[in-house]
């Protein structure tokens, strides 16, 4: 299955305008924004679990990026409420579940063989730093590879015109996101190719997921 699986391609998504496909687990659903493969696949996905709904023991070859959009997302290694960022390593397993229901953000095998160990952080709780601008605070959340980062906003923000080295991904999270090509609510997933140039701003303020230099073809 190919799911604009071509990094060459600027694509802009909001992922509330897609239907919800059943996983092989019942009461696990999945909105697919972008998918290279079968049931084991290189994918960026929104997905819902209902309340006491589990997926089977499973391993991460090339590991997993989770942000927990809302409701509590749980394993065998404990609960992660809303705004928990987790990052399950290469050759990590685990059998996760939730007994609340929750609503996540997934990257699966994006990882490279550097990114050895497990992080977790609670991004309600882990501090803001300056970013390059003033309005623009971020919050690393990956010590190793190609960088995953939160970035906030506040209103009337605006950042310098770049290029992506090894492209761009931005999920928004709450808020609106701009730049000179669109304006971007919350749910958009945007994913900018090798090279790209785009100037970001946001008027009202936002919170966004940001993963950089991992899509060089």
């Amino acid at each position: 299955m190919n799911i604009n699986a071509d990094y060459s391609k600027k694509i802009v998504i909001n992922h509330h305008d897609l239907p919800w496909i059943q996983s092989p687990e019942s009461g696990v659903e999945r909105r697919m924004l972008e998918r290279l493969g079968g049931e084991v696949a290189k994918a960026t996905s929104i997905v819902r679990y209902q309340p006491d709904s589990q997926f089977q023991m499973h391993t991460h070859e090339f590991g997993e990026e989770i942000l927990v959009l809302d409701g509590i997302f749980s394993d065998e290694t404990g609960n992660y409420p809303t705004g928990t960022y987790v990052m399950n390593p290469p050759g990590s397993s685990h059998a996760p579940f939730s007994e609340t229901g929750c609503t996540l953000f997934v990257k699966l095998r994006h990882l490279g063989p550097d990114q050895v160990d497990r992080e977790v952080i609670d991004t309600k709780k882990a501090p803001w730093y300056q970013g390059m601008v003033p309005g623009l605070h971020v919050m690393p959340l990956m010590k190793q590879g190609s960088g995953s980062t939160l970035v906030r906003w506040a209103p009337q923000t605006y950042f310098n015109p770049h290029r992506h080295y090894g492209g761009e991904e931005i999920f928004v999270v709450d808020g609106f996101f701009e730049d000179e090509h669109g304006r971007y609510p919350s749910g958009s997933w945007i994913r900018s190719p090798h090279l790209s140039l785009h100037q970001p701003f946001s008027k009202e303020g936002c919170t966004i997921f940001v993963k950089t230099g991992h899509l060089l073809i």
